[in-house]
């Protein structure tokens, strides 16, 4: 099982944490540690952006087979409901 040193962060900026993942790690797993970390809302749905290619993270495929790999930044973006 291989690790990723990778750059979290929020779409504003404001909260950013150098970590090191299993590969194993899904989206999900890590939107959920940055919600309960930096107590982001709970109410709100959030997707996983890997900023060096512009791509969404998909939220039940482990990091690894998505193609993350060290120094990635990942955002973690709200999902906005238009209406």
């Amino acid at each position: 099982m291989s690790e990723v040193s990778v750059i979290i962060r929020t779409a504003d900026q404001t909260r950013k944490a150098e970590v090191t993942l299993p590969g194993s790690h899904t989206g999900a797993d890590v939107i959920q540690a940055a919600v309960d970390n930096w107590a982001l809302p709970k109410d709100t749905d959030y997707s996983l952006i890997n900023t060096r290619v512009a791509k969404t993270i998909q939220p039940t495929i482990a990091l690894d087979t998505q193609g993350v790999q060290d120094g990635d930044v990942l955002e973690v973006q709200p999902m906005l409901v238009a209406g």
